[in-house]
């Protein structure tokens, strides 16, 4: 959960207030498929939930993708909440690749943080983003500008990112051949999330 959406300790109080109830036990730094098995979860208990995330960012491939400040905006969110917000570095010209709440929540966060200019880019047309409509009208309030129908081409810079390169593209995603260059110097993925489910075991049934 983005910092900007749960000021004032909201979450911690949250959690202060569920375990108040009672009957809840929490057993930290253990691992599912090492120190506690879900064969033995079901056995002991009616139901178990998994509740464990989408932890994967998709890969950008793309031309100088391996540049520094080139990072994946899941991993900036949760440093904010693991952090004092002053300590965490964020560009002048910030560039965010998506159009789902992370995106928009990396874009924000990095507005609020001091960021000059930031710029959220997705490939496909506004009415398709997922972010919500209220969540776009909140990045824009913000200052964020919002480009649509435009992918990314290339990652252009010596050792860092300096800038981002975009193709403009149709309703199908056909590129148009009409390229823009954004100036950046961080740069956030957030172009969906996946299960890091290597080390789980099965799951069926």
């Amino acid at each position: 959960i983005a910092a900007y959406k749960t000021p004032n300790e909201f979450a911690q109080s949250e959690v202060d207030w569920l375990l108040s109830i009672g009957g809840i036990t929490i057993e930290n730094g253990k691992a599912l498929g090492t120190d506690i098995q879900l064969e033995q979860l079901r056995d002991d208990y009616d139901a178990v939930f998994l509740a464990i995330g989408l932890a994967g960012v998709n890969a950008l491939s793309l031309p100088g993708v391996e540049l520094e400040n080139v990072t994946d905006a899941v991993a900036f969110i949760a440093g904010l909440r693991q952090s004092d917000k002053t300590s965490v570095p964020v560009g002048r010209n910030v560039v965010v690749i998506g159009g789902g709440m992370t995106a928009v929540d990396a874009a924000v966060q990095a507005k609020l943080l001091g960021a000059l200019n930031v710029t959220l880019v997705y490939r496909r047309s506004r009415e398709r983003m997922n972010a919500s409509v209220f969540e776009q009208d909140l990045a824009a309030s913000k200052g964020v500008r919002i480009i649509t129908n435009a992918s990314p081409k290339a990652v252009h810079g010596n050792g860092a990112v300096r800038e981002m390169e975009f193709e403009y593209t149709d309703d199908d995603l056909k590129p148009t051949g009409q390229t823009v260059r954004i100036a950046a110097d961080q740069v956030f993925r957030a172009i969906g999330q996946s299960l890091e489910g290597a080390d789980l075991p099965a799951l069926e049934g």
